[in-house]
């Protein structure tokens, strides 16, 4: 069982420089090997979630189990669909990622979670320094930090929680992903929203149960509200340069050469006319495309026609989460993602003992809404993380703990004394229960 799990580790650990090297001169990965490895981690997480004794986590994630569900269907779909190499692996790509959501089950499992973070603290930030002299020579520079150092997002609501000198490192860390990834808008956007949750926490005196639940609440609403009133033409969200006004542009340097980019600029909306117009022209609104194939687009695809000769002007994913959902799996798939983050909030602010999932609670309701502007569906860090917070949401575990006992666990990461109070607390519990 050990073996199994530390071999998880270290696979996640790889998906890190595997992902990262895509952005860079080095290039991708060869196909087999990504595979292979998305392939490993997907059995090791069937294989843990099954083996856990806490089978509580099973009964509560009912929405997950249905969504897993779903996803295969589409997947096996697919394999009567596709008709080409492109479509075949596609198919594999997207039904590898498809699985993610299985870190939900291992997620009630905090020893495995802190020796993760642990061990990517310990090892991945040292070894991005061999990355330094390629990156800055990478199209994609600007993305590649907030890709890389997803842990550091995953701890900022805890920030206020940790010993003085590692909650400055994460502080200072972010500041810095956020300085040098100016032009990834991404990166702000997710970082700021860690940052003003961690920030909550130190201010929780002030910041009531029932504002959070009001928001968190808003998050989910608001992006159905936003995209009926973008298909009606009454108002369309993403074209801020229509509203604000100013001149907003970052400038970065890129192979050498200065590149200014707009902040403002509407990067979305075209995405949502190609791939709601092609589900209404193909009919496959309810059940979706399957992970096989992608929507009809003419400006990206060319290349799937004419370069990969396909014979389909289809793209396969965009950068848009709840775009490439709907796509692939239909309303029916989208319907059981919301309800997903939905009970996962829910759990997470009505039924959790501790501020700081409360804090989680909302920041899953922010990535829903987030997922309607840009959230990368992809075998990455950025999206097993996604999950991971998710799944600690659900978990009895986490949502068991008080205030002391979640700041016990979040610096045990960094302090082994920390980890040894949390053995006494765990060694007196079970005591108590054996008397009882």
């Amino acid at each position: 069982m050990q073996t199994r799990q530390n071999w998880l580790i270290w696979l996640i650990l790889t998906t890190t420089l595997i992902r990262v090297s895509a952005y860079t001169t080095l290039g991708a990965v060869p196909t087999a090997l990504w595979w292979l490895i998305e392939f490993a981690i997907v059995i090791l997480l069937a294989i843990k979630g099954s083996a856990l004794k806490n089978k509580k986590i099973t009964k509560v994630a009912t929405p997950v189990k249905y969504l897993l569900i779903w996803n295969a269907i589409c997947i096996i779909r697919g394999i009567f669909i596709a008709e080409n190499y492109w479509e075949f692996k596609s198919l594999i790509n997207t039904g590898l990622m498809l699985f993610i959501p299985l870190f939900v089950y291992i997620s009630d499992d905090y020893l495995f979670l802190r020796k993760l973070i642990y061990k990517w603290l310990k090892y991945m930030p040292w070894l991005f320094l061999l990355f330094l002299p390629i990156v800055f020579t990478s199209i994609k520079h600007a993305d590649i930090y907030g890709e890389y150092f997803v842990p550091i997002l995953f701890l900022l609501p805890f920030v206020f929680l940790l010993p003085m000198k590692y909650r400055l490192i994460i502080l200072c860390s972010s500041i810095l992903i956020i300085l040098v990834s100016l032009d990834a808008r991404s990166n702000i956007i997710r970082f700021s929203a860690a940052f003003l949750l961690g920030l909550a926490f130190y201010f929780k005196r002030l910041i009531s149960l029932k504002l959070l639940q009001i928001f968190s609440f808003s998050l989910y609403v608001i992006p159905i509200i936003l995209l009926t009133l973008g298909i009606s033409g009454s108002f369309n969200v993403f074209k801020m340069d229509e509203y604000i006004e100013g001149d907003y542009t970052t400038k970065t340097i890129e192979n050498g050469k200065t590149k200014e980019a707009s902040l403002t600029n509407d990067t979305r909306t075209f995405l949502y006319v190609e791939a709601l117009g092609s589900a209404l022209k193909n009919n496959y609104i309810l059940l979706g495309r399957t992970p096989a194939r992608g929507y009809d687009s003419a400006y990206f695809g060319n290349e799937a026609k004419f370069v990969l000769k396909t014979g389909k002007q289809e793209r396969f994913g965009s950068e848009v989460a709840i775009l490439n959902i709907f796509t692939w799996n239909g309303l029916v798939g989208v319907v059981l993602y919301f309800l997903v983050f939905a009970k996962a909030s829910f759990l997470a602010l009505y039924k959790s003992k501790n501020y700081v999932l409360k804090l989680l609670g909302v920041f899953v309701a922010f990535r829903w809404a987030y997922s309607f502007a840009e959230e990368f569906t992809i075998f990455g860090l950025q999206y097993i993380f996604l999950w991971i917070t998710i799944g600690m949401c659900y978990s009895t575990k986490f949502r068991g703990m008080n205030n002391t006992e979640i700041k016990i666990w979040a610096s045990s990461i960094f302090e082994k004394r920390y980890r040894k109070i949390e053995y006494l607390i765990y060694k007196k519990r079970m005591e108590w229960l054996l008397k009882k």
